[in-house]
Parts: structure tokens; sequence; C-alpha cells
């Protein structure tokens, strides 16, 4: 399986459960539940937010991780959808923009709550997050990048 085809899949995946607007409005209202500190609102939309993207990945597409040699774990962080692990390499996209310099990638979260990513930033982040573990899926083995 290459990346490409991988990539495919996942946004395929996604799309399947909600259009890319309709993760958008979900992104945009728990953003502006944030900013209105509503944590009523908050706790009804997180949740099933986080969720959503996280059983994607750990069952939809546990095939298309299985084939590319790609093991799927429990996230580490709140805005984490899940810890992507081959050949010993990690990488953990999330939900929200993360702070370079933080050595762990924890979510920056303002007072006003996470600035989270829209559906195309969250499957830029994803397959950012994918490339480095296809060159290391196998090292004698050409994978197709482009």
């Amino acid at each position: 399986m290459t990346l490409n085809e991988t990539i495919a899949r996942l946004r395929a995946a996604h799309l399947m459960v909600r259009d890319a607007h309709e993760w958008d409005s979900l992104s945009a209202a728990l953003s502006a539940a944030y900013n209105s500190g509503d944590d009523d609102l908050i706790e009804q939309l997180q949740q099933p937010f986080v969720q959503s993207w996280r059983t994607v990945t750990h069952y939809v597409l546990r095939d298309t991780f299985d084939a590319a040699g790609i093991s799927v774990g429990d996230p580490s962080q709140p805005w984490g959808i899940a810890t992507l692990t081959a050949n010993g390499i990690s990488r953990e996209p999330v939900l929200c923009h993360v702070d370079p310099a933080d050595p762990q990638g924890s979510a920056v979260a303002a007072a006003d709550g996470p600035k989270l990513l829209t559906f195309a930033e969250a499957m830029t982040f994803y397959a950012d997050c994918l490339t480095p573990l296809f060159e290391h899926v196998s090292q004698g083995q050409a994978l197709n990048v482009r």
C-alpha cells in the first residue's frame, strides 16, 4: 500500500461519516462553545467530535493501516486521533494546532480553548504524520510517495 493510497482511503473513510462541511461545522461549533465559555455545550460536542475521528481511524481504517504496516494505538493527547507506529517511528495526528516547540507536541490551549483544525487542515496534518511512517515501513522497499 502506498502513501497516496492510504491518504485517499483515510479521506474517503472520514467523508463516509460526515462530509467536509459537517466536520468543519462541528469544529466551528465547538470553537464557538470554547470562545463563549459554554461548558455544557463543550461537554456535549467535544467527546462525540473527537470520538468520531478516533472511531474511523481505529475501526474503519484498521485493514488499511495493517496493509501499510502501521499499528494504531490510543492517542496520548486529549485532541489526538491515534498513535500511529511503524518500525519504531510514532506519530500522533491531532485535531488542533500544536506548539512545535513543545517536545511532547501538546496541543496549544489558550484561555478560549484550542484552535481546532478544519477538515482540510486535519487531513493535511494527518498526511504529514503518515509520511515519515511510510519512509520507514520497509527499509528495502521503495514506496510511491508522490
